[in-house]
């Protein structure tokens, strides 16, 4: 196994290389993009019993062996949640520093901040932490932190200096972002995406066009995803 691959497609907007620690996710997300294709390819049995793929970690030290010192900025995750509530994530911490003693960086995304708290000790200003805002109720993500617990965590990061990015995407309730870019205008970056693989009736091109007049207002360093991009410009 080699965890540590390429994103490629829209996934590679976001960093060098990535790595999936856990098999499926506990958020529980209604709109689920990775939950969706593995439903899609059979792959979906136990996609709420999560588990640390088979000697991840391991592998991950191992394929570091050839990458130490380039200083790349190492993704985790794109299929699932570094830190999925209810389990243990300790091979997320292990996996961390791992990347940290090879020469590299991390990048975290996550719903679960007051857990990934934890591991701030072990990252510095070379890396990123990023926390996901839909907009959504509780409904919608039934065991994902709360927006609020979230943005605690990443004003706690940005405090200790390592930098920070919110990913509004998939967009799901757009005024309620609009009012957490407001909130989190501390960050040192924002990307903005529209949800693309469920109908909805949001006016993306109007909304696209908001957003981008309010980052510019607000002097944010953000990135709009292209697929919005391409709305904003129909």
């Amino acid at each position: 196994m080699r965890p540590i691959y390429k994103p490629k497609g829209r996934a590679g907007e976001y960093g060098d290389y990535a790595i999936n620690i856990y098999t499926g996710c506990t958020h529980g997300c209604t709109y689920c993009y990775a939950r969706d294709m593995a439903k899609r390819f059979g792959t979906a049995d136990g996609w709420r019993d999560v588990k640390p793929r088979e000697g991840v970690v391991e592998a991950v030290k191992k394929q570091l062996i050839g990458m130490e010192g380039a200083g790349k900025l190492i993704h985790l995750c794109f299929t699932c949640d570094p830190y999925p509530a209810f389990v243990d994530t300790t091979p997320t911490r292990e996996i961390i520093k791992e990347i940290k003693e090879s020469g590299n960086h991390v990048q975290i995304l996550t719903k679960s901040g007051e857990t990934a708290t934890r591991n701030f000790d072990l990252m510095d200003e070379n890396d990123w932490f990023g926390i996901t805002i839909s907009g959504a109720d509780r409904k919608t993500e039934p065991y994902a932190a709360d927006t609020f617990i979230n943005v605690a965590a990443l004003m706690k990061a940005h405090s200790l200096g390592i930098k920070t990015w919110v990913s509004f995407e998939p967009v799901i309730e757009p005024r309620a972002v609009l009012n957490w870019i407001k909130q989190t205008c501390f960050a040192d970056k924002i990307k903005i995406g529209k949800l693309n693989h469920r109908k909805s009736d949001v006016d993306w091109k109007a909304f696209g066009k908001e957003c981008e007049s309010l980052c510019q207002k607000l002097c944010l360093n953000y990135y709009i995803k292209d697929d919005l991009r391409k709305e904003m410009e129909s």
